[in-house]
């Protein structure tokens, strides 16, 4: 069958919509980047405000703990209400917390307000990642699911940005227009037809997927009956099906090694030290010695976060997500080990290479933003089986939040008892043992029907013989289709043997 290619049409609906999603990765990255200019301006003009570096600290990294608590409950919302509804449920979050933290004048407030930011970024951050993932071609889902990590780090870059120029105050009521201009760009789009689908709505999720030019998306609830009726004719069920999420449905293989796949990802995103570097750049460059100035720096290294996940979205497509997953570890873990060097010279008094630490953090970046930095999140709507993915998305953003709160909270407890330099050779090993991972046990997606992605876990018959001879008179019947049925049929047993 001749390879079906997306329309002009389909693209720019879907881009659009990826887009205005996206709007919710930017505000994420907006909550993400505000203590690192917030709290030095609240210092400068309004000194009580933060009365010691312990509140100081927990108001910059208390987030990433809302965020935990909002992942859990982004399960049953994503179920309910769909993923766009529940993507729409954080903007007014978002609005409340930054009104709250523009007119806050005592500690308590600013804290409180920083949580439910937190929490708005975990009902977003799975929800607009599936919410992507299920409204676009498969051809062009590498390039559209990517955009959200592009739009957090660009959220970041303007924090950083507008830090230089902007009152505390002032940037928290940019944010809180922000948050408006996500619901207004939002709310005009359609539900995912997926998730219609999964819901009966059938005549909604026929609109859905027209409306997005869908391709290869069935939604003829008549011809399924029929086909289901025909099938339990010639083989009748001993049992009916287990629930979603039942036991019995979410202790299956397929359930279980996809989201362990997801799980040990969003691991090493977080323990490659990304957020030690993101809150801690400007201390980083201090402690390092380096000649170039930390602010600075740190607006160097998140323009070059942006630009290299610009890069990626026209290559996610092209070269896989395995590839490049290989390739931003191994970059990540030389650049770590770099910057563990660079603080070893600085510890014995050699200050020969003050821009090594510079040129460290913009290569650990670049590494970052082509691979680990949005594959994991893209993984996560490819990978999750359709009726568990709300709540299997839902669990992994938890983690994935929660690693982030820990990395933060344990980067300067690690300083003290292994010293910066290990700290960040601690990162480059986790790094290189993510790569090794990767090649072991994470499938190729790329290019494949979200249906066919979910087979590869699915445990296969063992009589070999003749499968093999049906894929022999396969291949010579239709070619096109026994590559590709070779391809998933590979994957899952290397899958198979190594997990």
């Amino acid at each position: 069958m001749a390879e079906e290619k997306t329309t002009p049409m389909a693209a720019l609906k879907q881009t659009l919509l990826s887009l205005s999603v996206s709007l919710s990765y930017y505000c994420i990255g907006l909550v993400r980047g505000y203590s690192a200019p917030a709290v030095p301006s609240m210092h400068a003009t309004v000194p009580d405000l933060l009365p010691s570096k312990s509140i100081a600290s927990w108001v910059s990294s208390i987030p990433p703990f809302g965020a935990f608590f909002g992942s859990l409950v982004a399960f049953p919302l994503m179920h309910r209400i769909g993923r766009k509804y529940t993507v729409l449920i954080a903007s007014p979050l978002w609005v409340i917390s930054w009104i709250l933290i523009a007119t806050a004048n005592d500690w308590r407030v600013l804290f409180v307000a920083r949580m439910l930011s937190g929490f708005g970024v975990g009902l977003s951050l799975p929800a607009a990642q599936v919410y992507v993932s299920e409204c676009s071609d498969p051809k062009i889902r590498g390039v559209i699911g990517s955009l959200p990590a592009l739009a957090m780090s660009v959220g970041i870059m303007v924090m950083y940005i507008m830090g230089k120029f902007f009152h505390w105050r002032v940037l928290a009521w940019i944010c809180c227009g922000m948050a408006c201009c996500l619901f207004l760009a939002v709310a005009c789009f359609p539900q995912s037809p997926v998730w219609l689908k999964t819901r009966k709505q059938y005549e909604k999720a026929h609109y859905s997927a027209k409306w997005l030019h869908l391709q290869g998306f069935s939604i003829d609830p008549k011809a399924t009956s029929a086909v289901v009726e025909r099938k339990e004719d010639q083989h009748p069920s001993p049992a009916a099906p287990p629930k979603p999420f039942s036991k019995e449905a979410l202790l299956r293989r397929e359930i279980l090694i996809p989201l362990g796949i997801g799980l040990v990802l969003l691991s090493i995103q977080q323990l490659s030290g990304i957020d030690a570097v993101v809150f801690f750049t400007v201390e980083i460059f201090h402690a390092a010695g380096s000649s170039m100035d930390g602010h600075l720096a740190t607006i160097i290294v998140g323009m070059v976060q942006v630009l290299s996940n610009g890069a990626a979205l026209f290559v996610v497509d092209r070269a896989g997500r395995k590839p490049l997953l290989i390739m931003s570890g191994l970059i990540m873990s030389l650049a770590m080990a770099s910057m563990g060097a660079a603080f070893h010279l600085n510890s014995i008094g050699n200050t020969c290479f003050g821009y090594l630490p510079i040129v460290s953090l913009i290569v650990f970046m670049i590494g970052f933003s082509i691979g680990f930095g949005s594959i994991p999140f893209l993984l996560m709507g490819e990978l999750f089986p359709t009726a568990q993915r709300s709540l299997l998305s839902s669990l992994a953003g938890s983690f994935n939040l929660a690693m982030m709160f820990t990395v933060i909270k344990t980067y300067h407890p690690l300083e003290d008892l292994i010293t910066t330099s290990g700290t960040f050779l601690m990162y480059s090993v986790l790094c290189a043992l993510g790569v090794v991972f990767v090649i072991t046990c994470v499938p190729e997606t790329k290019g494949r029907e979200l249906e066919s992605i979910q087979k590869l876990f699915e445990r296969r018959p063992q009589p070999c013989s003749q499968l093999e001879l049906g894929g022999e008179k396969a291949s010579h019947a239709n070619p096109s289709f026994s590559a590709a049925d070779e391809a998933v049929h590979l994957d899952s047993k290397s899958i198979d043997t190594k997990l």
